[in-house]
């Protein structure tokens, strides 16, 4: 897996500062960032995420470039739908030369299991080429491709959405693929972010597990 940040909105804690601050004040744009300064920032951005005004947070993006994920992982990152996703297409791209597969640990493990794994994939790859030579087209010959090819995708979010999607992706009852991505992910914003992601993150390190079925860390109890 490859996970790479591309792009942010520049300054992202200022604007969101300015953002906040703008609410309430009957000053012009330009003086109510002037008078910023880091300590400001950081004060007044707590205070707006421990209240929950965080509306503001939707004025900065963060756009990632990932590669070597798979198409079970893609499955569950479209729900989030207060993003936007740009997908290596199945239908547009033919996959002619080696197609990568993604293969789940638990499954390398086990040598007589993996074996069968790759022999599975081996045989779809080689169904899906008899496919395009045979002049089946690329988005026909999609079909017998499964949740294990890998793609490549681009993502774009906001910082109010990342941080729901951290609070959901990074807990250890999520998927093991997307988690990886979410934790990921979340290493680059608080580089660049550090005030905006400080307790970003699972649901539990804040108020406590919400889920049905918690992992069992002792400092996830409610």
């Amino acid at each position: 897996m490859k996970v790479k940040l591309l792009k942010f909105t520049h300054d992202p804690e200022k604007t969101c500062a300015t953002a906040a601050r703008l609410c309430y004040s009957a000053s012009g744009i330009d003086e109510i960032s002037e008078k910023f300064t880091e300590e400001k920032i950081k004060a007044l951005l707590d205070k707006v995420i421990s209240s929950g005004h965080h509306s503001v947070l939707e004025h900065v993006s963060f756009t990632f470039g990932v590669e070597g994920v798979s198409r079970a992982l893609l499955a569950q990152l479209t729900r989030h739908r207060i993003a936007s996703f740009s997908v290596q297409s199945q239908r547009y791209v033919k996959f002619e030369n080696d197609i990568e597969f993604i293969i789940p640990q638990t499954i390398q493990k086990d040598e007589n299991l993996l074996k069968k794994y790759n022999d599975f994939l081996k045989n779809t790859e080689k169904l899906y080429k008899e496919y395009l030579e045979a002049g089946i087209p690329a988005e026909d010959a999609r079909y017998v491709l499964p949740n294990a090819s890998a793609t490549k995708i681009i993502i774009t979010m906001n910082a109010r959405e990342l941080r729901h999607f951290f609070a959901l992706r990074c807990c250890n009852r999520a998927q093991w693929e997307i988690r990886e991505m979410a934790c990921r992910m979340l290493n680059f914003v608080k580089k660049e972010a550090p005030v905006l992601f400080s307790d970003a993150g699972p649901d539990c390190l804040r108020h406590g597990c919400n889920e049905s079925f918690p992992c069992g860390a002792p400092w996830k109890k409610k």
